[in-house]
């Protein structure tokens, strides 16, 4: 059986185009923006699109959907992104942290009463989340590693990697940088890989025992021009400077598919029918924010190449 996961605040996909050409399949995906759930129904029609994540711990439980071997998702990051209010856990978007850890712990329930092992979660966000002045990310941790409190960090903010042992999971984070994985973008994201799976390390995934390492420049062209962090604002007005790039010949704005290139996604990836008109008249302003909200391709399918490896060790 292939290995399966659910995906929640799934955007346009970047776990589903990172992972299928590894034969990990998706049993259902939850998005509620309107654009990319357009996005999800044009180019994956056999997933259910179940909408409200908040939602998704009842339905796993009840048994009206699958409890995946893999949860992943990177809940709202406006609450805790340094162009946002910073409000943390107090912000709406915030709180679905803690709505992601009840749904991984009902698929875990679940999945223990059938007799199978527990899932693993995969969790993405700013690097903002580690110095939240409300300490979400030690709420976080300590939710999902079992603890009956918030941890606290060991100085005034989280570390940049690091790994929690709970009564409930293990728990492994560190920051991945895109620009390192073959993208001519700096992104600087916070990955977490967490389970409660037997004999399924997470710190295996997160962190390289020798050779090259994610953290650190690659040896590259002088010529490669990097594009800074793509975010969901990017290609609305003149001052948003992700929406252009200096060039020998002067300023020019970046057209959408070099921001789809950015993130690893195919040409075009985004420009669909919608709304009653033709793909060919896509508006680029849906897809400029939608691609800044995603995921890097290239590390989510890191990622997946190290838990499908971890998966075989753990059998």
């Amino acid at each position: 059986m292939p290995m399966t996961y659910g995906s929640v605040c799934s955007g346009i996909e970047a776990a589903t185009q990172a992972w299928h050409p590894l034969g990990i399949r998706a049993d259902w995906f939850a998005e509620i923006e309107p654009f990319p759930s357009a996005i999800l129904a044009h180019h994956y029609p056999d997933v259910p699109n179940l909408g409200d994540m908040s939602k998704l711990a009842a339905l796993v439980l009840a048994g009206k959907i699958p409890a995946p071997d893999v949860l992943v998702g990177g809940t709202p990051c406006q609450a805790f992104s340094g162009a946002g209010m910073r409000e943390g856990l107090t912000d709406p978007r915030g709180a679905l942290t803690i709505k992601y850890v009840e749904l991984a712990d009902a698929v875990d329930y679940v999945r223990a009463n059938r007799g199978e092992p527990a899932s693993v979660i995969v969790w993405e966000n700013v690097p903002g989340v580690l110095s939240d002045k409300g300490n979400a990310f030690g709420c976080f941790l300590g939710s999902l590693a079992g603890e009956d409190c918030e941890l606290q960090p060991p100085r005034k903010r989280w570390e940049d990697a690091g790994c929690v042992y709970g009564p409930k999971r293990t728990i492994s984070w560190r920051i991945l940088d895109a620009q390192y994985f073959g993208l001519a973008q700096r992104r600087r994201r916070v990955f977490v890989v967490a389970s409660a799976r037997y004999g399924f390390d997470p710190l295996e995934v997160l962190f390289e025992r020798e050779g090259s390492r994610r953290d650190s420049p690659p040896r590259r062209p002088e010529e490669l021009s990097l594009h800074p962090t793509l975010t969901a604002k990017g290609g609305g007005s003149l001052d948003d400077r992700e929406a252009y790039v200096l060039e020998p010949e002067g300023v020019r704005r970046t057209s959408v598919i070099e921001w789809e290139r950015c993130q690893g996604f195919p040409d075009n990836y985004t420009r669909i029918p919608w709304r009653g008109k033709p793909s060919s008249n896509c508006p680029e302003g849906p897809r400029y924010k939608a691609i800044g909200n995603s995921k890097a391709v290239p590390v989510v399918r890191w990622i997946g190449q190290r838990i499908l490896s971890q998966f075989n060790l753990s059998r």
